[in-house]
């Protein structure tokens, strides 16, 4: 008889009951129902298709874009007792004979390809002598052109409904908008499917977004009251992944860099120390993220724009992914936006494609200016809606909003008058009256807004300027030097048919508001007991060479310090320890736990 899924959930994976909107897509993949479901990071989307593929008869075939992401994967069924294997190109060729003919026999139930190996032909054609009962597509926003992340070799999965009409088709993602949901429903169902969206809400996450001052002091005065926590640092290019990463070095944290431009094994041993240790700083830039499953990281920092709302959501997603409280901060300027404006005109896509980004890019502004809770201008992206959440930096600290219209005139006359071909820095130099070679030369001193705003500081204007470009009033020119240039919206204020509201600048540079350090609840915890129980986990991993988090969650360590079983029958009742991790661990963790002082 079938295990039920309750009863399969806790004996193989340890755990009481499913999380909310879980056994909603359990059944419909049991049913055989076509099944995208949009799941926010750390909702559990693998249980999702795990308990189904164990139940199903026959095998599933899980398609996922990155290697680490795969062994990681089987690493964690292992260590639950779960028959699966993974093949490609980094394990041995006799490995990964050895391991197909134990899906040939039908001793393995989940199998992890890369969609590059799965859709050659000779794969497919090998599948389907097996007659797979499922397909899983992991981070499925990669099937779409419309996705901020689109792949070439994913795009081939459109064809497996075709090739396996008799196989269950789901998707998984995080990370897609209205038009990328139905674009990916529609290349691997062809329609004929459902499609589940659990919500992007994060509430644990606090969101604050600063204008770009002095970054290297900004960066420092956020990690210095969380020098005790794991965090990652985005940049935008090496170059500075590598100086922030020397940076903090010296100033005596654990920092590594992680780009593509490092060699492979200096990347791997890079992410498994940070996987590894307590109080580490990953450098990084977007090459460092997908799959990383670190469930303590406690903050997740921005030095540059990212390219979009979505990216921007996937990035931030790697914070608090255990549920308890994280920060997400990012800083932006004008620079940001000049080049992330520039990289999408440089961008091999076509006119429709850079449009796109170029409206992605745009909203990703309006979150960053925005004027009311964050956390709504984020969801509304998403086609959510929510109350201000009280857990981000507008709500707790609402702008002033001003009327800006006079000053608004000012700047966008000033950017007529010189002839809409100079950037910021010209133009503000323009309106304070600087004593400029170069505004001599251009006789920019004779013109009627010469000086006309010269009561406001340098970093008044420079930051009122970036909240114009946001508002979309003025636009700046990527393929010349930077130009700001008018938008059509901008007439009406020139001609005072409409108003503008900024929010309140600061007149210095510095925060006004200190950083709030975010703790992370602990109840009752013997904080020794749980340092102890951690360093063990973390000399198990790396005697198995696996993360952390496959021996156990930091959920599941707390449960053990609070419960402090005795017995291996008390230890098989915390959450996460299911069957085979108690014969593997269960004397191991109970022997730690009876020798604690406390």
């Amino acid at each position: 008889m079938t295990a039920a899924p309750e009863q399969l959930l806790e004996s193989v994976f340890g755990l009481p009951a499913f999380r909310p909107g879980q056994r909603e897509i359990v059944d419909r993949l049991l049913n055989g129902t076509h099944t995208l479901s949009v799941m926010p990071t750390g909702a559990g989307k693998s249980i999702c298709y795990q308990v189904p593929a164990l139940i199903a008869e026959g095998l599933t075939v899980v398609v996922s874009p990155l290697v680490a992401l795969m062994d990681d994967q089987v690493a964690g069924l292992h260590a639950n007792g779960v028959a699966a294997a993974c093949i490609h190109s980094n394990r041995s060729r006799d490995d990964n004979v050895a391991d197909w003919r134990k899906v040939q026999d039908g001793s393995i139930k989940l199998l992890y390809l890369s969609p590059e190996r799965l859709m050659t032909e000779r794969m497919l054609v090998a599948l389907q002598a097996l007659n797979p009962a499922m397909f899983v597509v992991d981070e499925a926003h990669c099937i779409s052109k419309w996705g901020f992340s689109f792949r070439p070799e994913y795009e081939s999965l459109s064809n497996l409904r075709a090739r396996f009409p008799n196989a269950t088709l789901s998707a998984f993602t995080a990370t897609a908008d209205t038009a990328t949901q139905q674009d990916i429903a529609s290349k691997l169902f062809g329609g004929d499917g459902d499609i589940v969206v659990r919500g992007f809400d994060r509430p644990n996450l606090r969101l604050a977004v600063t204008p770009k001052t002095d970054w290297r002091k900004q960066i420092l005065e956020f990690i210095e009251p969380r020098r005790e926590r794991s965090g990652i640092i985005y940049c935008l290019s090496r170059r500075l992944t590598e100086e922030v990463a020397a940076m903090l070095k010296e100033k005596g944290y654990l920092a590594l860099p992680y780009h593509a431009g490092l060699p492979q094994d200096v990347r791997r041993e890079n992410q498994e120390i940070f996987m590894a240790e307590d109080a580490t700083i990953m450098v990084a830039t977007i090459a460092f993220g997908m799959g990383i499953d670190k469930p303590d990281i406690r903050y997740v920092f921005h030095l540059n724009l990212p390219g979009s709302v979505e990216a921007y959501y996937q990035e931030i997603g790697r914070a608090g992914r255990d549920g308890n409280p994280a920060d997400v901060h990012m800083l932006y300027g004008l620079d940001d936006i000049r080049m992330r404006r520039q990289f999408i005109a440089q961008d091999d896509g076509n006119e429709d494609h850079k449009r796109r980004e170029h409206k992605r890019l745009d909203s990703l502004l309006t979150y960053g200016e925005a004027i009311t809770c964050r956390r709504v201008a984020l969801l509304t992206y998403f086609g959510e809606t929510t109350e201000p959440c009280g857990n981000c930096d507008i709500c707790d600290d609402p702008p002033t909003l001003i009327d800006g219209t006079k000053e608004a005139q000012m700047l966008l006359s000033a950017v007529v008058r010189t002839g809409e071909m100079f950037g910021a820095a010209h133009i503000v130099d323009v309106l304070r009256g600087s004593a400029s070679e170069k505004i001599f030369a251009r006789g920019h001193d004779k013109l009627s807004v010469y000086g006309k705003g010269q009561d406001r500081p340098k970093n008044f204007w420079t930051a009122f300027i970036r909240q114009v470009v946001a508002s979309g009033f003025l636009s700046i020119d990527v393929e010349g030097y930077g130009g700001l240039h008018l938008t059509d919206k901008a007439q009406a204020i020139l001609k005072g048919k409409t108003s503008f509201k900024y929010r309140n600048i600061p007149k210095t540079k510095t925060a006004s508001r200190k950083s709030r350090i975010v703790e992370v609840e602990m109840d009752d915890i013997d904080a020794e007991l749980f340092a102890d129980l951690k360093a063990l986990r973390r000399d198990l991993a790396q005697h198995r060479k696996v993360p952390a988090y496959v021996v156990f969650s930091d959920a599941t360590l707390r449960d053990m310090c609070l419960m402090k079983p005795a017995d291996k029958a008390t230890l098989a009742l915390v959450n996460g320890v299911g069957p085979k991790k108690l014969k593997d661990f269960g004397d191991i963790f109970l022997n730690a736990i009876r020798n604690s002082p406390s």
